[in-house]
């Protein structure tokens, strides 16, 4: 019996086979997940659990999908979709929010914003939800999230040690924490600032006006790399030539080097390879080794962060 019969097997009815994730990403691209399951409540995390622990069987935690790019050929295991965590409570005296995975992030800056509390406004710009925005350890605009988590719930669907924990567990990094595929996020708790909600609905509103005129539309998943130490890797990626390059269905945003779009109907391993070419050129031309920011699943080791 292989890995993914012994899952299907403990999740039953609640596991759906070959589902294509493209359309579960922004990217809208990309195979099919060899099972995928949507997690509604804890009590769904814990069947996901005891199929995993089971079985062995791989696991990909989806989310929005706004940070992620999966190959052509799909992924062999279990994708889990967060569908139903999506709670959102703001309290105004404690000056606190909790929100669950899947809440959106400009949702959450726009709800804490009204509320007069200060610190999430930057949020508003990240196409995401919060189980993957404390994954990576999202930011832009001069804050991240690890400037106001407090507190976050986890399950590891592998078995491991899971719970509630403070922000010192992740060992947050630029674009960074521990949280691993198998883990997923199930709350977190954000200690923010009195504010000024004329003044944080103002900031809001030039944040949207900012990346709608720098930042492309379309079928993308953000910044592609991470900016090296010092610079922009849209910069040295323009400054290498590669703006407006295009790979069969796949091409460098003209309006910010650091996006590569993709044609609808298009090809994910087009948008790896244009990856692949990029980081080879700004690598011989700048010398600098620009490090993926997107989650790339299904490539091989060419491809694969």
């Amino acid at each position: 019996m292989t890995v993914i019969e012994e899952a299907a097997g403990v999740l039953g009815q609640r596991a759906r086979r070959q589902v294509p994730l493209g359309p579960f990403t922004t990217y809208r691209v990309g195979g099919p997940a060899a099972l995928l399951m949507e997690v509604r409540s804890e009590a769904d995390l814990e069947l996901a659990r005891r199929a995993v622990t089971a079985s062995g069987i791989p696991v990909l935690v989806v989310g929005r999908g706004s940070n992620l790019l999966v190959a052509d050929g799909g992924f062999g295991g279990l994708a889990i979709v967060p569908g139903g965590l999506e709670t959102l409570t703001v309290d105004e005296q404690a000056r606190r929010a909790r929100a669950e995975a899947g809440v959106l992030l400009p949702v959450l800056a726009r709800r804490t914003a009204a509320a007069g509390l200060t610190g999430l406004e930057w949020a508003v710009g990240v196409p995401g939800s919060v189980g993957g925005a404390v994954r990576m350890n999202a930011g832009g605009h001069g804050a991240d999230v690890a400037a106001t988590l407090v507190r976050f719930r986890f399950v590891d669907l592998a078995g491991g040690e899971d719970g509630e924990f403070g922000p010192e567990r992740l060992d947050f990094g630029y674009r960074h924490s521990t949280v691993a595929p198998h883990h997923v996020v199930v709350w977190a708790d954000f200690a923010l600032g009195a504010g000024d909600r004329s003044a944080s609905e103002a900031r809001i509103a030039d944040i949207v006006r900012w990346r709608r005129e720098h930042q492309p539309g379309g079928q993308n998943a953000g910044s592609v790399f991470t900016n090296p130490p010092g610079d922009s890797a849209g910069r040295v990626i323009e400054a290498a030539g590669m703006k407006g390059a295009r790979r069969g269905s796949a091409h460098v945003s003209s309006k910010h080097a650091n996006f590569i779009q993709v044609d609808d109907g298009g090809s994910a391993d087009d948008v790896v390879a244009l990856i692949r070419e990029v980081r080879e050129r700004v690598r011989a031309e700048a010398g600098v080794d620009l490090e993926p920011e997107v989650c790339l699943v299904g490539f091989d080791a060419g491809g694969s962060r």
